[in-house]
C-alpha cells in the first residue's frame, strides 16, 4: 500500500491517511489550525460569516469542546464556523480535487470559492465535495463549513448530553468538525469505492469496483499479494460494460490464511484502472482477508469454528479530545487495554468510530460490532410513541455500511440500541425505522449477522441475533435471571411496570450484550456505597466497597455466561470510566484501575459453547505468525499468541475444491 501519513508532515495533528482501505499517492491533510466562530442563534449566514474572516481559530479536527481544540466552549451552540485558503498542488493538474470530510456533526453545508458544494446531514458519517470547476489544481480553494448542531428536535446524538451538564451515561457534546479534513486528486475516471467480500468455503474474494465513468477500452487489472510482496492472485476485467466491475481472485490453498483473533493475516490488494492502451489511469491500495461468520443453532462461527465472544462496550471518549481520538496511537492503545484485560473484541457503542480504530482491529485480531449513535430521540410522544427515529437513520446507517464493508474484524452491525418502547396494538414509526435499517443492512451486507436493536426494543421476529441487558450485581441472581435460555425462555428487558418491549424470542444465537458495570472509585469508596451523587460519580446497581469485592463479583458474573453452552458471549460494561461514569476496567486516562491479570484470568478460560466444539482451528499452513497490514509495522499486541494450523483433512478439502475450479481433477 502507498505511505499512509500526510505528505506535510507530523506537525499536523492526526497526520495518517483516516481511510486506510482505499489509498491513492496524492493526498493532502487539511487538519491543523483554522479560522471559527461561533454562531450561537445560527443567524451566521445573515450577518455575512460565509464571506468574511471569522473571528477565532481551532485546531482541526478536534471538536469546539475538547481542549485539544483550543476553544473548549462546552455550552450549547447551535452553528459553528469554520474558514481555511488552501493550495491544490500544481502537481494534481490534469485531475480533479476532492474534499473529504470524516464525520461532521450534525447538519453540514460546505462552500469553496464562494459555491456551495456539498450538503450533508448526520454527525457520524463520512462526506466528500468534488471541486471540479469551483477549484482546479494550481489555485486557491477557500473552504468554509456551517456546522448546525441543535439541542432542541430529533437527531441521532449518541451520548452527548442535551441538558448542559454530563450526568448518568451522557457526556459532554461533540459539535462541528471532529474527524479529519482532506483533499484527494483523482482522474476523471476512477474507482469510486471498493467492495470485497471474502468467501472462505471457495478460498476466494470477490472484488467489486464501482467506477467514475464506464470509457471504452477501460479495464480494471487487481493484484493480491502476500505482506512480502509475493503475488497470490490476479485479475483483470473489462471496465466499460458494467458500472460497476467485478471479478474473483482464487486463493491457491497452499498460501490460505483465514483471518482470525490468534492469526489475523491481512493481504495486500491494488486496484488498476488501465485505459485503452494499458495505461495506468488510476491507482489504489488496499488491503483484506479471508474470514467467514456463520449462525449455527444458539452458536455464531467465525471460520466454522465457535469463538466465544469476550466483548467490552467501547465507548471511544477521551479527556481533553472527546470523541476525536487523540492521536493514532490512542486507537491502537485501546485495543491493547482490551486484549490484556482478556477480551477478544468490543461493541463500539453508540458511536462510529474513525475508520482507523477498524484499520488497526483488522491488524491486531480484535473482534468488533458496529453500531450506530442512534440515541436522542426518546421522549418526543406518548407512552408506547416516544420513539421518534427520522429517514435520516436510514440513509447515515447506510453511508456507514458502505465505509466499513471491507474490514474483517467487523463480525456483526447492530443499527439501534435500547430503543425502549412498549409494544401494542399499532405499527409505530420505531416500527418502520427499525425494520428499515435491518433491511438495509441485510441487502447492504448478507455476509454479516444483524442485531436489529441491542438489548431492547427487538420489533423484527427474523433478526439474525437476539439479546438482552443485566445489570444485576449479584451473581447467584443473576445464574437464576439467565437459566432459562436452556428452555428457550431467556431473560428479556422490559419496562418497569411489566409491558414488553419486544417481539418473542425465536431461538436466534443469544448473548447478554450489556452486563458488569461495576462502579468502583478508590478515593470515592471511602463514602457510604450509597451515598454518592450520581451526577458526579455514576455506575449500575450496588456499589462495592473495595477492589477485592470488585473481583470477586466480575468473575461470579463472568461464569454464569461462560458456563452456559448456550450462550455465544457477551458485553462487559465497559472498558474506561467516562467523566462521572465510574465503572471502567481503567481509569478514564487509561491508567490501570484493577489487578487486570484477575480480571483476564477470570474470563480467558474455555467457554462451555467453545469446550462442545470440535472445529479445528483455521490458521496459517505455513506458520503461526501474525501480519500488520502491508506498510505498518507488525501487530502491537501485548504479549504473543501462537495460532493452530489447519488440519491436514480441511487443507486437502480446499484444495481440492481449488482444483476443481481451475478445471483439475483430484
Amino acid at each position: 500500500m502507498p505511505e499512509q501519513v500526510a505528505a506535510t508532515g507530523s506537525s499536523i495533528p492526526k497526520p495518517e491517511h483516516p481511510r486506510p482501505q482505499l489509498v491513492r499517492d496524492d493526498w493532502l491533510s487539511l487538519n491543523g489550525t483554522w479560522e471559527f466562530e461561533i454562531d450561537a442563534a445560527d443567524s451566521g449566514l445573515e450577518r455575512g460569516l460565509r464571506t468574511r474572516a471569522l473571528t477565532g481559530q481551532i485546531l482541526v479536527p478536534f471538536a469546539p469542546e475538547s481542549a485539544l481544540s483550543g476553544v473548549e466552549h462546552v455550552d450549547f451552540m447551535e452553528s459553528v464556523w469554520y474558514r481555511r485558503t488552501v493550495l491544490i498542488p500544481a502537481g494534481w493538474v490534469g485531475r480533479r480535487a476532492v474534499l473529504h470530510f470524516g464525520a461532521v456533526d450534525y447538519d453540514t453545508t460546505v462552500w469553496v470559492n464562494d459555491v456551495e458544494v456539498a450538503r450533508h446531514r448526520g454527525g457520524f458519517s463520512p462526506f466528500s465535495a468534488d471541486l471540479s470547476g469551483v477549484a482546479e489544481p494550481g489555485q486557491d480553494a477557500t473552504i468554509v463549513v456551517r456546522a448546525r448542531d441543535s439541542r432542541h428536535g430529533m437527531q441521532a446524538r449518541g451520548k452527548q448530553a442535551t441538558w448542559y451538564a454530563n450526568t448518568h451515561c451522557m457526556y459532554t457534546r461533540t459539535t462541528g468538525i471532529w474527524q479529519t479534513v482532506w483533499l484527494e486528486a483523482v482522474p476523471e475516471v476512477h474507482v469510486k469505492w471498493l467492495r470485497l467480500t471474502p468467501c472462505l468455503a471457495q478460498s476466494s474474494i470477490a472484488v467489486e469496483v464501482p467506477m467514475s465513468r464506464n470509457r471504452r477500452g477501460y479495464s480494471v487489472s487487481v493484484l493480491l499479494s502476500q505482506d512480502d510482496g509475493t503475488q497470490v492472485a490476479a485479475g483483470q476485467t473489462a471496465a466499460d460494460l458494467d458500472l460497476t466491475a467485478s471479478l474473483r481472485l482464487e486463493i491457491p490453498p497452499a498460501v490460505l490464511r483465514p483471518w482470525s483473533v490468534e492469526d489475523p493475516y491481512l493481504y495486500s490488494l491494488e486496484v488498476r484502472v488501465l485505459d485503452e492502451a494499458g495505461e495506468i489511469v488510476d491507482r489504489v491500495g488496499s488491503y483484506t482477508a479471508v474470514r467467514s461468520v456463520a449462525l449455527d443453532g444458539t452458536a455464531v462461527r467465525i471460520n466454522g469454528r465457535a469463538v466465544f465472544q469476550r466483548l467490552v462496550l467501547d465507548q471511544g471518549y477521551w479527556p481533553d479530545s472527546l470523541m476525536t481520538a487523540p492521536d493514532d496511537r490512542a486507537l491502537v492503545r485501546d485495543i491493547e487495554l482490551a486484549q490484556a484485560a482478556g477480551f477478544n473484541g468490543a461493541r463500539l457503542h453508540q458511536k462510529v468510530f474513525e475508520e482507523r480504530f477498524l484499520y488497526h482491529a483488522d491488524r491486531m485480531g480484535y473482534l468488533v460490532w458496529g453500531e450506530f449513535g442512534d440515541w436522542g430521540v426518546s421522549g418526543a410522544g406518548t407512552v408506547g410513541h416516544n420513539q421518534q427515529p427520522t429517514a435520516s437513520f436510514v440513509a447515515e446507517w447506510l453511508e456507514v455500511l458502505r465505509r466499513d464493508y471491507n474490514h474483517p474484524s467487523i463480525i456483526g452491525w447492530c443499527p439501534l440500541n435500547e430503543t425502549h418502547q412498549q409494544m401494542h396494538d399499532r405499527l409505530t414509526v420505531l416500527d418502520d425505522v427499525t425494520r428499515a435499517m435491518f433491511l438495509a443492512t441485510k441487502l447492504a451486507d448478507p455476509t454479516r449477522p444483524v442485531i436489529d436493536a441491542s438489548g431492547y426494543s427487538h420489533r423484527v421476529r427474523e433478526t439474525d441475533i437476539y439479546d438482552s441487558h443485566s445489570y444485576e450485581q449479584d451473581p447467584e441472581e443473576f445464574r437464576r435471571e439467565q437459566a432459562g435460555l436452556a428452555a428457550g425462555r431467556p431473560y428479556t428487558n422490559q419496562a418497569w411496570t411489566g409491558e414488553e418491549y419486544s417481539v418473542p424470542y425465536r431461538g436466534q444465537p443469544f448473548f447478554v450484550s450489556e452486563f458488569g458495570g461495576i462502579s468502583w472509585n478508590e478515593a470515592e469508596a471511602r463514602v457510604a456505597a450509597d451515598g454518592h451523587d450520581r451526577t458526579a460519580s455514576w455506575g449500575y446497581g450496588q456499589r462495592v466497597r473495595s477492589q477485592e469485592e470488585l473481583q470477586v463479583r466480575f468473575q461470579g458474573l463472568c461464569d454464569v455466561l461462560l458456563d452456559d453452552p448456550d450462550m455465544f458471549g457477551y458485553c462487559y460494561t465497559q472498558l474506561t470510566d467516562i467523566f462521572q461514569e465510574k465503572n471502567g476496567i481503567y481509569h478514564f486516562d487509561r491508567t490501570a484501575k484493577l489487578d487486570i491479570a484477575r480480571i483476564r484470568a477470570a474470563q480467558t478460560r474455555p467457554a462451555a459453547i467453545e469446550r462442545l466444539d470440535r472445529t479445528p482451528v483455521t490458521a496459517a499452513p505455513h506458520g503461526p505468525a501474525a501480519t500488520a497490514a502491508p506498510d505498518r509495522p507488525e501487530r502491537e499486541t501485548p504479549g504473543s499468541r501462537s495460532a493452530s494450523r489447519v488440519s491436514r483433512a480441511a487443507r486437502g478439502v480446499l484444495r481440492r475444491r481449488w482444483r476443481r475450479r481451475r478445471g483439475h481433477r483430484g
